[in-house]
């Protein structure tokens, strides 16, 4: 019992891109986390030196690229601003100090928006931006016909 609870879940790029809705990829994602928990302690010096190094920034840009800026990487959902690259494994000291897969693949990387990587870590889909509504021709003037 101890080891499956100990077995650590692996989330993919490639399976994530198979989920067609943008809640159903939060569904995937999401990690129930606690607020205000240390990840790095007096080590976070370590993962921002990460995050600001060209190899971080080259492949922050190719995620990007890849995603074309939308959040989860779904059509229409372009992020205006602060475009978060989320690592859908959590990282730690340890992935920091031997640059280990989890921090570099891109198989384990998306883009998010600041409220969809708080939701993520919180595990609170509540604050999520809901779909945009679907229009069609005359939809407010019900007395027009199409």
């Amino acid at each position: 019992m101890g080891t499956l609870m100990n077995k650590k879940i692996i989330r993919r790029y490639s399976e994530l891109i198979r989920i067609p809705t943008f809640v159903g990829r939060f569904e995937y994602l999401k990690l129930v986390g606690l607020v205000g928990k240390d990840t790095f302690g007096f080590d976070r010096y370590l993962n921002q030196k990460f995050y600001h190094s060209d190899p971080w920034r080259s492949l922050r840009n190719e995620i990007i690229i890849r995603d074309n800026g939308c959040d989860l990487g779904i059509p229409g959902r372009e992020i205006e601003e602060g475009i978060i690259i989320h690592h859908m494994n959590p990282v730690n000291l340890d992935d920091i100090v031997n640059y280990t897969e989890y921090l570099t693949n891109p198989d384990y990387l998306i883009c998010v928006s600041d409220r969809t990587h708080k939701a993520i870590h919180y595990g609170n889909g509540d604050k999520l931006l809901k779909d945009p509504v679907k229009r069609s021709k005359f939809d407010t003037c019900p007395w027009k016909t199409i």
